[in-house]
């Protein structure tokens, strides 16, 4: 499967625009496809991908706004229009995107517009942004089904929406539970969403 083209652009709240750049999938990661979810807060869905099997890589960052390379306090504030998202780098040999869209609507809630529990926004709205037209569909095919079964009780208002560029999150938002899990937040909020990833899909651990 070749990795369709995208921009990621790498922020650093010291040299912002020394940091900015435009550049495609390497041509020796062929085997390797991208993934963009948001699904609120950014530290704890990345908590779970970190996890998952045929996972390379999970970046912090933003997408789907207006604002070139915005900080993370413009991002909170509304007025970029971004929302928190990751940046999944997997081998679809090894885990197809189906399964990560499955862990992503099991892990965070898809019903609520524009929030995730205390966490309001539209920074924290739940979206799928495809990098091809073969992951919409993906994406438009499991939202079907998980509404069939009747996976969540309330309709899911999840965005699916075309990528249009990737701006990292400073330094510091990387592997934030990882570095922090002692700290309440990551006890009380993380980590229930990483135990539950554990015990619904303990096949696809690392």
């Amino acid at each position: 499967m070749k990795p369709p083209s995208y921009r990621v652009y790498n922020h650093d709240m010291n040299n912002q625009a020394s940091n900015q750049s435009t550049q495609n999938q390497p041509a020796n990661q062929a085997s390797q496809a991208i993934a963009t979810l948001a699904g609120g807060c950014f530290w704890c869905i990345e908590a779970v991908f970190e996890n998952m099997r045929g996972v390379s890589k999970v970046e912090s960052g933003f997408a789907g706004g207006v604002m070139l390379n915005p900080t993370y306090r413009q991002v909170c504030s509304g007025e970029s229009g971004h929302a928190e998202v990751i940046q999944v780098t997997f081998d679809p040999s090894i885990v197809s995107y189906e399964e990560l869209l499955l862990v992503f609507f099991t892990v965070h809630d898809p019903t609520t517009r524009n929030r995730q529990g205390a966490d309001v926004g539209t920074q924290y709205r739940s979206a799928v942004f495809y990098h091809d037209a073969a992951q919409k569909a993906i994406a438009e095919q499991v939202i079907a089904r998980l509404t069939a079964e009747r996976l969540w009780p309330n309709p899911i208002v999840t965005e699916v929406a075309p990528f249009d560029a990737f701006y990292k999150a400073e330094a510091y938002h990387q592997q934030y539970y990882r570095n922090n899990a002692s700290k309440p937040y990551c006890q009380i909020v993380i980590a229930p969403k990483v135990t539950k990833f554990r015990k619904a899909y303990g096949y696809l651990l690392k």
